[in-house]
């Protein structure tokens, strides 16, 4: 594999968007050389791997068409990536000017629009990208080996996306690709796509408005299939769980901001009357396990309240909280707090995602009752 790779390198010097000879022999050592190479290696990689993801498969591209500056090869799974404009994978990346080799995860960077690819925004990169590496920080306190910034070098703008949605990297230059242990170096690469595989079936990278949208329009529609991945979802009593450490956070924060609170869940269309100096909020508690919090669902009392009370109203969100058993119950554990106190409800966008339709009753009320007699 190491010979393959340093070829690539060779070649990149030779780069040309003709079919030349050296364009067409890095072709075959990019299609055929190195996703065999990889595949090879399925059974050792796979065991990095959560036992869910069982379809693990190897692709390689030196461009559609006209040849690309910045070739690559990447693994996945064909469920959480079906293809390399969507999720995340393991992909080698090589230097424009075959400096150097990447291993690192990455992201899909492009999407089909009017027949051509265009590139995902540069927000939309951050954030994907931003999320997976701290999924990964959770669960290994570092990025280490993978803290190398990918420079491709590449004059096209399609690699210089490819850059953007790197979200880890490891450099290898051609010198170092020789002493390197690329197993190592490709099995730690394949567990951190684990637990961003596994953190995706947990809906942790979907806000909880967007969750909880999604479960509203399969009740509403259970036939359509929903263009998000579903996931595991959460059972009654894990949302229960989520709700109850959200509410222990949410006074624990305003308590020790100086504020006296009352549980209102029970009763009102708030959950909480927090009192400081004389001033009264009306508190909305939400709480999620996803690591985004940019979105929630809210009844229609919930909304005409924010509205209505304007400045004296607000939202307490809580995130990344982790469920755990305790004889055989879940419980909350962890958990981030947001505070929008005085919160401008039209500072955010609202959408309907459904109406409740019902019969409209009649003008006329009286009742003429036939008779048999």
């Amino acid at each position: 594999m190491k010979q393959a790779l340093q070829r690539v390198c060779e070649l990149q010097h030779h780069y040309s968007s003709s079919n030349t000879p050296e364009m067409q022999e890095r072709g075959h050592l990019i299609r055929t050389v190195l996703t065999q190479k990889l595949r090879d290696r399925l059974p050792n990689l796979q065991s990095a791997f959560d036992t869910v993801f069982d379809d693990l498969a190897v692709e390689g591209s030196d461009g559609i068409g006209r040849k690309t500056e910045a070739p690559w090869v990447r693994l996945f799974s064909a469920a959480m990536s079906p293809n390399p404009r969507e999720g995340f994978y393991l992909v080698i990346h090589f230097a424009a000017d075959g400096a150097a080799v990447f291993i690192t995860l990455g992201c899909g960077s492009t999407v089909w629009s009017a027949g051509d690819l265009r590139p995902v925004s540069n927000e939309e990169l951050q954030r994907r990208t931003s999320w997976a590496r701290t999924v990964i920080e959770q669960r290994w306190k570092t990025l280490s080996p993978f803290q190398d910034q990918i420079s491709l070098g590449a004059k096209a703008p399609l690699p210089k996306t490819f850059e953007k949605a790197t979200a880890i990297a490891h450099r290898l230059s051609t010198n170092e690709l020789k002493f390197a242990d690329l197993d190592k170096l490709l099995f730690a690469a394949a567990e951190r796509l684990s637990e961003i595989y596994l953190a995706q079936l947990d809906r942790r990278d979907v806000s909880q408005g967007d969750q909880d949208a999604d479960e509203v329009i399969s009740i509403a529609k259970p036939l359509r299939k929903s263009a998000r991945r579903q996931g595991f979802g959460l059972s009654a009593p894990e949302r229960r769980a989520v709700e109850q450490r959200a509410m222990a956070l949410a006074l624990e924060h305003l308590c020790a901001a100086g504020y006296q609170c009352l549980d209102t869940s029970a009763t009102e269309s708030f959950d909480l009357l927090a009192q400081k100096d004389g001033t009264q909020y009306k508190v909305e508690v939400k709480g999620t396990t996803s690591d985004l919090c940019d979105s929630v669902l809210m009844t229609k009392n919930e909304v005409v309240l924010h509205r209505n009370e304007k400045g004296s109203t607000a939202l307490l969100i809580v995130s990344k909280i982790q469920l755990r058993q305790k004889s055989g119950q879940p419980i909350g554990e962890g958990g981030v707090v947001e505070a929008l106190i005085g919160w401008d409800i039209d500072s955010w966008n609202s959408d309907a995602i459904a109406f409740q339709i019902s019969r409209s009753q009649p003008k006329n009320n009286s009742i003429t009752l036939g008779s048999n007699i």
